[in-house]
């Protein structure tokens, strides 16, 4: 396995001269080239799965069909999508018919932004850092990636295999910890991807708010599932008891707390434990199918608030934090002020919360900061309704959990704490693409209602000419306004 290496500090500025000098070059404005890239960037994967599967395994003792469905998959949708659609989104778009500037041919064009930086995250090391590459690349930007210090042999995998996959100059791999992420902060970017937690955000954005660099920021939060009581408990415990603990709930659209009638709680709380024991038959520390905490410090993040807690932990509650082992734990009678509701677990750790009503579950959700993720188990599509339009969040989700990451054509990402900006498919080329407005004015259109903009002023009546109709003013049945 390979052994990570940070890169020295005085490198950093090199490396960013390097890839500004090689976007500079305009090699990246080829579109034959960037598929080519784009595909090299899945026969990275593809040649080295192996690999990686270890490499995920020893960083977040990840079993292989995780780092397979998490990861490998997501990633191979994404290479075929930009690559099978990058002619379509990079033609140049018309602007939508207007009988005053037809005769320009307005039009806006895809262009890249310039040299762009990734910051990854330890939990999706994979997708996380390689999905958005894609999108960088497809945008025709030089790209440089700063994957996680705490996935050192992932990271380190990164390190040897993007030079031998892609071009030398135009994509580079920083490697390090605090003091190699300042330095990288410091320089000039054309845009920033950071993944993470809203704390390191906040330095990002500071960091980037220098120079008027755009962001797009892809955190997490506390997503909340609103359970239908004539819902089937039996289903909905098996979806989200999968979603809160795949990749041993390091996930930023992990669902997070359950909120359920009070006069339901048990028969969920039954209903996850069949489940349960239905997942893990002989105990989930012998299980290969749960992940490990990435660090020792984050498995005693999560103990100490297990130790907090007021609630009930009906199952599970033991950490082993030597072994970055945390055992999948349901705590209910879970009150919105308990440790466990102090800041977002990132381990798999489900709360239940009794509530009143639905009503109450509401304005449970929206006292609190927008979630990534609002998730609802119900057939019933008035009560489906009634919580998408009475919650903000990124994304909805009914009656399941996790998958929507991977839906190909839907965006992906926060809103207000939880992020913003998108990055899936073509919303993720656009996040690092210029649209760059585009008009041609033949010298006829003066002679056609333009030639009135010329000094000396005369009449403003030719003006009046071009202009629309207001639409009618409100109070009035009918008739237009200018």
């Amino acid at each position: 396995m390979a052994t990570l290496v940070y890169t020295p500090i005085e490198d950093i500025p090199k490396i960013h001269a390097r890839a500004r000098e090689a976007f500079e070059s305009g090699k990246a404005k080829s579109i034959p080239f960037r598929k080519e890239q784009i595909a090299q960037v899945g026969y990275l994967l593809k040649d080295n799965e192996d690999r990686l599967r270890e490499a995920l395994r020893q960083d977040l003792g990840r079993p292989h069909l995780e780092t397979d469905f998490l990861d490998f998959s997501a990633v191979y949708i994404d290479v075929a999508k930009a690559y099978n659609s990058l002619t379509k989104w990079t033609a140049p778009k018309k602007a939508e018919f207007d009988f005053r500037f037809w005769a320009m041919g307005p039009k806006y064009r895809h262009e890249a932004k310039g040299v762009a930086l990734i910051i990854a995250p330890f939990n999706g090391p994979v997708v996380m850092t390689m999905s958005p590459l894609i999108g960088a690349i497809a945008a025709g930007n030089a790209v440089v990636l700063k994957p996680s210090e705490q996935t050192p042999a992932t990271s380190a995998l990164f390190a040897e295999l993007l030079p031998k996959y892609l071009d030398a100059e135009l994509y580079h791999v920083i490697n390090g910890g605090v003091p190699e992420t300042t330095k990288v902060l410091e320089l000039q970017w054309d845009h920033i991807l950071y993944t993470g937690n809203g704390r390191i955000a906040r330095v990002v954005a500071a960091a980037a708010a220098k120079n008027l660099t755009p962001l797009t920021l892809e955190l997490g939060g506390k997503n909340p599932v609103v359970l239908d009581p004539k819902s089937d408990f039996k289903l909905a415990a098996k979806r989200i008891l999968w979603g809160r603990c795949i990749n041993s709930g390091q996930a930023c659209v992990c669902p997070e707390y359950v909120l359920v009638p009070e006069e339901h709680q048990d028969a969920f709380v039954n209903a996850v434990k069949d489940v349960y024991h239905e997942f893990y038959p002989d105990g989930p520390e012998k299980s290969d199918s749960l992940s490990r905490i990435v660090g020792e410090s984050h498995a005693q993040r999560i103990k100490n608030l297990l130790d907090n807690t007021k609630g009930k932990i009906v199952f599970g509650g033991e950490v082993d934090v030597a072994k970055k082992y945390v055992a999948p734990t349901l705590v209910r009678d879970v009150s919105g002020d308990d440790s466990l509701m102090s800041e977002e677990i990132f381990g798999p750790v489900l709360l239940v919360i009794p509530v009143k009503d639905t009503d109450e579950a509401l304005r449970f959700i929206n006292r609190r900061d927008h979630p990534l993720v609002v998730y609802v188990f119900s057939q019933n599509k008035a009560f489906q309704n009634k919580i998408l339009n009475n919650t903000k969040s990124g994304s909805f989700v009914a009656n399941d959990t996790m998958i929507i990451v991977g839906v190909a054509g839907l965006p992906m990402g926060g809103v207000g704490p939880s992020g913003y900006g998108y990055y899936t498919g073509f919303d993720m080329f656009e996040q690092f693409s210029h649209k760059r407005a585009c008009i041609d004015s033949p010298s006829w259109v003066d002679m056609f209602g333009f030639g009135f903009r010329y000094p000396p002023y005369k009449s403003i009546a030719p003006l009046n000419a071009l202009l629309p109709s207001l639409p009618p003013r409100p109070g009035k049945k009918s008739g237009t306004q200018r």
